[in-house]
């Protein structure tokens, strides 16, 4: 959930062997020799034979030799295939593809919209609209909330992928990282791992900015980076293996600096960026790539655009195209397209593609290279 949208919702819940020759020493010899006698007095069609059985058994130690070099010059690309199989986290099954970088990937499409997760018929409403069904629902979730178990299973049936803001409005984010909620966080670790599917799990989201209690301004950057390692550590100890983690930045740079919030590789499989498009000038440049280029500098997990829409104000239908293309052409995981309508500020927009003919022709003929 962004700064525009924070107000809003900020009391809500939410991975050779090398073959030998096998023809003999000897065997070969004889051939040879055989081919020798030939001036004396051997019958052609012997000669003939001796002949084609020495062609016949150079070629094959030829070809085996050839098999086996290439075999060599081959072993270190698998081995390495095989490192990066077995590398923690970085092969993740969801609808979609996996972590590594494959010829036929394509992005997700998510969605968050009013009602979620208290009833799926948003999701399906939008996918309608747009005539593809979502990867990735989004939702929002409070400290004291249960794990929306219902609505999980429905994303889980309709092949899409739960992501789990957790929001700790209210919550001291220091007792957080004192472990004073480990009781909660481990109840919600139970419930979430008895789902038994990959759940996409952000915590304080867009941390870099001012607008949360538990951003910039607020909280200190090492006090923040405690409460998220305590969150992850308490879910793995609890066996929720099942969960991507996904630090979530907002977009914006000119607050706090987003490495000082990086909690290390160790504790985060994805990362999240929140931001729009409110103003005509908006593109997928001015508004993502700068800071994809700054979170580049500290890791490579693989990036969602993890909130994110255009307004009617920044001229929707025009740069639906510019969006959509931008997350395929930098291979991005995805978009979460956030699906509500506000009034007020440029910062508060009719998000929403629904009712909106022309932005979702445009959105429809733009997504295909989408999940």
């Amino acid at each position: 959930m962004s700064w525009q949208a924070g107000m809003r919702l900020a009391g809500a819940g939410i991975a050779v062997a090398v073959l030998t020759a096998s023809c003999s020493v000897p065997r070969h010899a004889a051939a040879v020799a055989a081919v020798r006698t030939h001036a004396a007095g051997v019958r052609p069609a012997a000669v003939r034979r001796v002949r084609t059985e020495h062609a016949r058994v150079t070629g094959a130690r030829r070809e085996r030799t050839q098999h086996a070099r290439a075999q060599h010059v081959a072993a270190p690309a698998a081995r390495g295939n095989q490192a990066a199989r077995a590398a923690p986290m970085r092969r993740v099954r969801i609808p979609g593809g996996t972590h590594r970088a494959r010829r036929r990937f394509r992005p997700l499409l998510g969605v968050y919209a009013k009602g979620m997760p208290r009833s799926y018929r948003p999701v399906l409403q939008f996918g309608a609209a747009v005539r593809k069904r979502p990867g990735i629902v989004l939702f929002y979730s409070g400290i004291g909330e249960h794990f929306p178990a219902a609505f999980a299973e429905q994303a889980h049936a309709h092949g899409a992928v739960p992501l789990d803001q957790i929001n700790p409005m209210g919550v001291s984010i220091a007792g957080i990282a004192r472990g004073r909620y480990n009781a909660y966080f481990r109840s919600y670790a139970d419930e979430v791992r008895s789902y038994g599917h990959r759940v996409i799990i952000g915590f304080a989201h867009e941390m870099n900015g001012s607008w949360y209690p538990w951003g910039w301004t607020h909280v200190s950057p090492r006090t923040w980076v405690r409460a998220w390692r305590r969150v992850v550590t308490v879910f793995r100890r609890q066996g929720a293996r099942n969960v991507i983690w996904l630090w979530t930045a907002s977009r914006v740079l000119s607050q706090g600096p987003l490495r000082s919030y990086w909690p290390g590789a160790a504790y985060v499989n994805w990362v999240g960026l929140d931001g729009y498009y409110d103003l005509p000038l908006s593109n997928f440049r001015n508004v993502f790539v700068r800071t994809i280029r700054v979170v580049r500098q500290f890791t490579h997990d693989p990036v969602l655009i993890s909130e994110s829409a255009i307004g009617q104000r920044a001229g929707q239908a025009r740069k639906i195209p510019n969006l959509l293309r931008g997350v395929l052409g930098h291979h991005l995981r995805g978009l979460v397209w956030f699906d509500v309508r506000q009034q007020g500020a440029l910062t508060r927009q009719d998000w929403r593609l629904e009712g909106h003919p022309r932005a979702l022709a445009a959105f429809r003929l733009a997504d295909r290279g989408f999940a």
